[in-house]
């Protein structure tokens, strides 16, 4: 069973794209695109907030190579990450 979870995917969507900074009512959660079958998204786990213009180039762009595109959906997750800690928006109970 994929875990989802749409509490989290809505907090993802009130903050800034963690790739350019973007705030501009396209944010979204952006599920990575590695280890899953086709068709099928993520772990809610492995998401990360981007903007409309991000999550295109992660996912249909030819601007990045595959590297880049990895890098930059690790780089956006992490700061995601680092941004829902900072503001107190997940956290252990």
């Amino acid at each position: 069973m994929i875990y989802r979870n749409t509490k989290l995917l809505k907090i993802l969507r009130d903050i800034p794209c963690q790739s350019c900074g973007a705030s501009d009512g396209t944010v979204v959660a952006a599920h990575r695109n590695e280890g899953k079958g086709m068709g099928l998204k993520n772990s809610d786990a492995l998401t990360c907030s981007l903007c409309y213009h991000c999550h295109y180039e992660l996912d249909a762009g030819n601007k990045l190579t595959k590297d880049q595109k990895r890098d930059m959906w690790n780089r956006a997750y992490v700061n995601t990450m680092q941004y829902l800690w900072e503001h107190d928006m997940i956290g252990i109970k």
